[in-house]
């Protein structure tokens, strides 16, 4: 089914691309989300609509599970769910830049099978489906084979520089920024980048389709204590992300403080 699931979701995510282009991001309405949850615009609401018609309806069984739809618990008692981030880099969409991303995955009992991101901006096209490995415009995906954390090329926000998230200090790893969590994943499987980290709390929409692509490329993405990644948890979030190649993602582990008790 996985491979199906991927092309529905492949056409799918290129819909999301033409119906989110139809927007011109600095004059798209835009409203920020209650709590502090950052922006949201009327392309954001218009891409999920077009997703959720578009997927919904092809798969009428499955739950369902998105950034832009409110969240309900009816998606626990189903085995398979799209896991979606309608466009994922808001604040880069308003701002007119070329990094936001569309996110679109199928979980089965908490394990992704199905994933696509794309870039409209940019044509980039990240897609994986369980055991048929991650490809990138077409092209198969392989993770960096980097080992050493000293000079390793690493996606990270600033808070994970943090001297107080090292055992014995930041180990000399050199940081970039994309603001996708998306695309970092997708970087990552593309070996532009060694890594990415986040130790917040991370949605499982903006994490999910990446987890994929990362581990079909070859790589490890697991949470920040290095347990497995499970989607479709009552409160839609996991415990940070640690995507890197193989040979990198336990030098990162090794090197991190022990979690306070």
């Amino acid at each position: 089914m996985q491979a199906t699931d991927l092309a529905l979701i492949t056409d799918a995510i290129r819909l999301a691309g033409r119906v989110a282009t139809g927007f011109v991001g600095k004059d798209a309405k835009s409203w920020d989300k209650p709590g502090g949850a950052g922006p949201v615009t009327e392309a954001d609401l218009a891409v999920n609509t077009a997703l959720e018609t578009t997927l919904r309806s092809a798969r009428p069984d499955y739950g369902w599970l998105s950034e832009e739809t409110e969240d309900t618990a009816d998606r626990l008692g189903q085995e398979t769910l799209f896991i979606i981030d309608p466009i994922d880099g808001t604040r880069s969409f308003v701002e007119g830049s070329r990094t936001w991303a569309h996110s679109v995955a199928v979980a089965h009992r908490g394990q992704i099978t199905a994933a696509a991101i794309y870039l409209p901006m940019r044509d980039k096209l990240y897609t994986a489906a369980l055991g048929e490995g991650a490809f990138f415009n077409g092209t198969p995906l392989t993770t960096s084979t980097a080992s050493e954390l000293q000079g390793a090329e690493i996606l990270a926000t600033k808070p994970v520089m943090d001297p107080s998230h090292w055992s014995e200090g930041q180990p000399g790893f050199r940081r970039s920024h994309r603001p996708s969590l998306a695309y970092r994943l997708g970087l990552v499987a593309e070996a532009r980048f060694d890594a990415m980290l986040t130790f917040r709390p991370s949605w499982e929409w903006d994490i999910a389709a990446g987890a994929l692509i990362v581990t079909e490329a070859g790589g490890l993405c697991t949470d920040k204590s290095g347990a497995p990644l499970r989607f479709n948890n009552e409160t839609p979030t996991l415990n940070g992300v640690i995507a890197a190649g193989p040979n990198l993602h336990p030098r990162v582990l090794s090197a991190l403080a022990p979690a306070a008790p």
